[in-house]
């Protein structure tokens, strides 16, 4: 086992974590978060709603069963930064292609281990979100004081244009029936998936493409992705949203997509004091009465008093730990989206149902 170099986490109330350091050897700044899963560490990782976010895993034991081609939600690790208890060297998994820290070094993935990480996660539950720094090149609090100064918060930030594609690209399933036009905020290789496994030929386009450069490809449905950043900033996706449900289309938001289908009705949107990130969230589907134990990455949530204004949305779904509006739908188009992952990658398959109401909502348009 190679040795490791100390390492510092310093928060942005000047709070100070030390440790050792995983990873690429460096320094990393990002908006501190945690995720409740104990499974899924690689999807996480790879998954571009993490985009600009230093991750706690509240899981003490990370790396200890490798990575997976497999199991990649993008290309790369996303991650600003990782922040674990134990960090495992070495994994079990037969199938296992490689290591987590060699998949952070070639991915430059700067990380601290050996922290606290309750103590941490009990502190940020206490004063809420906040920028940090992780170093294991400078130790030097003050030197790292100076670097955080300069990070922006993470509220006002657009964060889409660096991890959507630049070209679009389709991916068809086994004699496909339904076209549909996806825009990629951020989006996870499994939403992509889940849509082809449902006999969709879908092509994917950059967050910026135009309607008519949408519509071009003659769409039986729209799906809004996933993705990093402040929704509330994004006010030409939120244009080209407005344009989509005017279509009177079926249409699919999830996560990023949710949030801003909200605001292209009119709805507002807020920063969480912490968000959601975990496989182990509880929704509550007002329609049917069922629970669901869901997959979630969001910071920003749709303002519920926002909604209560617009009497042509309703509330479909509700997060039961703290009752922040987690579903919606419009009453006169076929047009829903949820707040949580329900492509579930990682997570639990509680919510793949949407996926088929999506299907459900295209074959009835299609057929009128």
């Amino acid at each position: 086992m190679e040795e490791r170099f100390p390492a510092i986490l310093l928060l942005e109330d000047g709070t100070v974590f030390h440790g050792k350091a995983t990873g690429k050897k460096g320094i990393t700044t990002g908006e501190i978060a945690f995720n409740t899963g104990m499974t899924g560490y690689q999807e996480v990782f790879t998954d571009p709603s993490y985009f600009g976010q230093i991750l706690i895993m509240n899981t003490p034991h990370i790396g200890n069963y490798g990575v997976h081609s497999d199991e990649r939600e993008s290309e790369t690790i996303k991650l600003s930064g990782l922040v674990t208890k134990k960090f495992s060297e070495i994994f079990s998994r037969p199938s296992a292609s490689g290591s987590l820290e060699d998949l952070m070094k070639r991915d430059s993935c700067v990380g601290i281990t050996d922290v606290d990480t309750r103590a941490l996660v009990r502190h940020i539950r206490h004063k809420g979100a906040m920028n940090a720094v992780i170093s294991s090149d400078s130790l030097n609090v003050d030197e790292l004081k100076a670097i955080l100064a300069k990070v922006p918060s993470m509220e006002g930030q657009e964060l889409s244009s660096k991890v959507s594609t630049k070209e679009a690209y389709e991916v068809k399933g086994e004699n496909p029936e339904f076209r549909v036009a996806l825009l990629d905020y951020g989006v996870k290789r499994n939403i992509v998936r889940c849509l082809a496994d449902r006999g969709c030929h879908v092509k994917v386009f950059p967050m910026d493409a135009t309607l008519a450069e949408i519509n071009a490809f003659e769409p039986d449905g729209y799906m809004l992705s996933n993705g990093p950043g402040d929704p509330g900033v994004m006010h030409d996706a939120v244009a080209v949203v407005k344009e989509i449900v005017e279509e009177s289309k079926p249409v699919f938001g999830i996560c990023l997509g949710h949030q801003i289908l909200g605001l292209s009705q009119g709805l507002k949107t807020e920063k969480m004091f912490n968000g959601h990130r975990g496989i182990n969230h509880p929704i509550k589907n007002l329609l049917t009465g069922k629970g669901e134990i869901t997959s979630q990455n969001h910071g920003f949530v749709i303002s519920k008093e926002s909604v209560s204004q617009n009497p042509n949305i309703n509330v479909t779904h509700i997060h039961l730990n703290d009752n922040t509006l987690a579903g919606i739908e419009l009453k006169d188009k076929p047009v829903f989206s949820v707040q949580y992952h329900p492509e579930s990658s990682a997570g639990p398959h509680d919510s793949r149902y949407l996926f088929d109401q999506f299907i459900e909502n295209m074959r009835k348009h299609k057929n009128k």
